[in-house]
């Protein structure tokens, strides 16, 4: 055996010799097999870990030097960002590749009647805070089984996203966008060969709640950016103010020098 060691042992006052084929004994070869257990904490200790991290926190927050108080702002900002970040990648819904359709071609002639009919008529579906999701789509199939035109209106609609959302609808409903107005209103059309279909509300789309969720987590995730953004141009501003202190005192300094 050429890996076999022999060792000489004098535990309790007796002479042993053990041979390992390894290297190590039995008695350290049996240790080493042990798997450390999991220890699992109390809840006094964690409660004791708990009020150790918030210490260390409101140290942080209470600090005389501000850029200590500006880095822990930054770095619990940047954590919760991610954490956002993370919730919303969950939200996502991926896009199934639908049939395969070909939009209707419309004269100016139909498009100038559907588009005087769109504006006549009442018949509309609101867009609001959680954007397009199911619903949406649901209630624009139920008008157009007694109407051939229904408008859209989106509000709150931010700078250039009716057009988003004209282009989401459009591919989820199958319909044809005739206009879309300075109101932020979208007047679709179903189709001459319109068919209502078995499912009015598409799968790849979001629920009503998780729509809301989504929408919640999209403007604190906004709001944290800016909070980032803010704070870093704070912390820039004041290495700066450092440096411009650091300079003035060694200015005076050697002009002190000169003048002994």
């Amino acid at each position: 055996m050429s890996t076999a060691s022999l060792e000489l042992r004098t535990d309790n006052d007796f002479v042993r010799f053990s041979i390992t084929k390894d290297g190590y004994s039995a008695k350290e070869k049996k240790s080493m097999k042990k798997v450390p257990r999991y220890v699992k904490m109390s809840k006094k200790a964690k409660l004791n870990e708990l009020r150790l991290y918030r210490l260390k926190a409101k140290k942080k927050m209470n600090s005389p030097n501000p850029e200590v108080r500006i880095r822990y702002k930054l770095e619990k900002a940047k954590r919760k960002e991610a954490w956002l970040i993370e919730k919303l990648r969950k939200l996502e819904v991926p896009k199934t590749p639908g049939e395969a359709y070909d939009p209707e071609i419309l004269t100016d002639e139909e498009k100038h009647y559907f588009k005087r009919t769109g504006e006549k008529k009442k018949n509309y579906v609101p867009v609001g805070r959680r954007g397009v999701f199911g619903g949406v789509v649901l209630n624009m199939h139920l008008h157009w089984k007694k109407h051939e035109t229904v408008k859209v209106t989106c509000k709150p609609c931010k700078p250039g996203q009716i057009h988003e959302y004209a282009e989401e609808l459009a591919r989820l409903s199958k319909g044809i966008v005739i206009d879309i107005r300075p109101d932020n209103t979208i007047i679709f059309y179903r189709g001459k060969n319109y068919v209502q279909p078995k499912i009015m509300s598409p799968p790849d789309t979001l629920s009503k709640d998780k729509a809301l969720e989504k929408y919640r987590y999209e403007q604190s995730l906004e709001h944290t950016s800016q909070f980032i953004e803010k704070l870093e141009k704070e912390l820039e501003n004041y290495q700066e103010h450092v440096v411009r202190y650091k300079k003035r005192k060694e200015a005076a300094v050697d002009s002190a020098i000169a003048d002994v």
